[in-house]
């Protein structure tokens, strides 16, 4: 039987994360804590997570870029550089923007930056349109 749609996914209550701007199609802001739930054993924020953070930015950034269309996407592939590491406590910042789409596709890129606004990643990914019923 399928499930509905889950606004928020449980990924991104996982994660704290929290939208702070989604006003400009193709574009969103997004915020979450470095929380010590996710350091490694160096004491300091898994890479994962950061993707993770990305992603879920980045995907909300290609939601809104396909507006007045019900779509669903799908991650084709992502890259991520880690830029400088970030211990826990704070709040990360992350800004994702569509560069380029259509129909079918969009490419995204995103920025992670820290409370001083320190750029700590940056990531880019295409994602696939499919239609929502």
């Amino acid at each position: 039987m399928p499930r509905g749609l889950q606004v928020p996914p449980n990924c991104d209550l996982t994660l704290g994360l929290t939208c702070l701007d989604k006003s400009t199609p193709g574009r969103c802001v997004w915020s979450m804590p470095a929380d010590e739930r996710f350091e490694n054993p160096a004491g300091l924020i898994q890479g994962g997570f950061l993707a993770a953070f990305a992603d879920s930015s980045m995907g909300a950034a290609a939601v809104t870029f396909a507006e007045g269309r019900r779509v669903s996407i799908a991650n084709a592939e992502m890259k991520v550089s880690f830029l400088a590491a970030v211990r826990s406590g704070g709040t990360l910042r992350c800004e994702a923007v569509v560069v380029a789409g259509g129909t079918r596709a969009a490419f995204v890129e995103a920025s992670i930056t820290d409370e001083q606004g320190r750029l700590v990643a940056r990531a880019s990914s295409t994602y696939l349109y499919g239609d929502r019923k």
